[in-house]
């Protein structure tokens, strides 16, 4: 006999944010036979050549990894932060994850356990979902923070009794789903003054437009958590790795707390995540079809009378509709879903209270080069 609950569960999950995209994906299917997914930032150009190799070859398939990661890993992340960012990092500071997002949601817990007198989490207005969901599931308070045009974070304007109690602040520059890239250095200075943890999430470092990359890194470690993936910067979603960094007390802290749940990256993927870090080569070769496909697109789009600025960071476009043309971002994805045949993000998802969408470029560029095709000669 089975035990079963007459109550329901005392916390309310929202939807998963993509899942509320059904609609769009049955526009763009009305008129087109195959639709082009751009909502989701999931790469799909390949990864290195020798990453297939590497995962059959490391023979670290029988015993448990390392929670904290292999000394090699470790060591290539250290090289690689070093030659991206100009800092100087001790291994013993870095840990490995399974990919950023799992960490990302997580840590709100974890630094619940280090500091239980404030449960704050702190986040751009305008920002990917995860960070209010890993508060709302760590039972702490999400709370969004307003910015100006440029995106940097208007932290002078808390409440006071909201900075207080702030836990943890989240970064993400270059921004998604903005791609603005201002802000990093007053951000970690105000965290540093307020002692609050600085997580800065850099999944898309590598893809500065118009400047060089950078880290909260450079500007403090004490305090300071940054979290590194190879999802975007080397086609590696699927193989979830990335890495954390700074604090020396934190990262020892929360690698504790990880080993005893077993969060552990795979053997062979730390082997192969080695090799990674380890070759630029590869990444420019993305740097550059990420930004013809931005070109093209940037380009389609303006020309239907949409303004869809380049980014000054990562590889989505953060298009605003004209004024007074749609009521909402679902509405605007419906259009180009009905008129382009690819779907987009609508920019609820994300916090904004004005009618945008964000377009990943995560199709061929001869793909794009199509949606392009089409948009030519419309009029919104």
């Amino acid at each position: 006999m089975f035990f079963r609950s007459e109550s329901s569960p005392s916390f309310k999950l929202p939807p998963y944010p993509y899942d509320l995209l059904n609609e769009v994906k049955a526009s763009a299917r009305a008129l087109f036979d195959e639709t082009v997914d751009l909502s989701i930032g999931t790469p799909i150009d390949p990864p290195p050549l020798f990453v297939p190799s590497a995962l059959a070859t490391s023979g670290k398939e029988r015993g448990y990894p390392p929670s904290f990661g292999t000394a090699q890993l470790r060591n290539a992340s250290a090289s690689w932060i070093k030659r991206c960012f100009g800092v100087d990092m001790d291994s013993n500071c870095i840990g490995a994850t399974l990919g950023s997002k799992e960490f990302i949601v997580a840590l709100p817990s974890y630094l619940r356990l280090y500091n239980s007198s404030k449960r704050t989490v702190l986040f751009p207005e305008i920002s990917y979902p995860s960070y209010e969901m890993g508060a709302l599931l760590s039972g702490c308070l999400p709370f969004r923070v307003p910015q100006d045009d440029e995106g940097v974070l208007l932290l002078d304007e808390l409440p006071k009794e909201v900075a207080e109690d702030a836990l943890v602040l989240w970064l993400n520059l270059p921004s998604n789903p903005t791609g603005r890239i201002a802000g990093m250095e007053r951000a970690v200075s105000w965290a540093q003054s307020h002692d609050v943890v600085l997580a800065s999430d850099e999944c898309y470092a590598d893809f500065y437009w118009e400047d060089r990359p950078k880290s909260a890194l450079e500007f403090a470690s004490k305090g300071v958590l940054a979290v590194h993936s190879l999802s975007k910067r080397s086609n590696l979603a699927g193989l979830r790795v990335g890495t954390y960094a700074g604090d020396s007390e934190l990262v020892e802290f929360i690698a504790e707390i990880r080993k005893h749940s077993g969060m552990m990256v795979p053997g062979p993927i730390q082997d192969a995540a080695v090799g990674v870090f380890s070759d630029d080569a590869h990444v420019a070769t993305q740097r550059t079809r990420y930004w013809e496909r931005l070109l093209i697109m940037s380009e389609a789009l303006s020309e239907v009378g949409v303004d869809a600025a380049l980014p000054q960071g990562g590889f989505y476009l953060w298009v605003k509709a004209p004024e007074g043309v749609f009521s909402t971002g679902f509405d605007f994805a419906n259009w180009l879903a009905k008129n382009g045949g690819f779907i987009s993000s609508p920019g609820e998802l994300y916090g904004s209270k004005e009618v945008y969408v964000r377009i990943a470029m995560v199709a061929t560029t001869e793909t794009i080069k199509v949606l392009a095709r089409r948009l030519k000669g419309l009029s919104v």
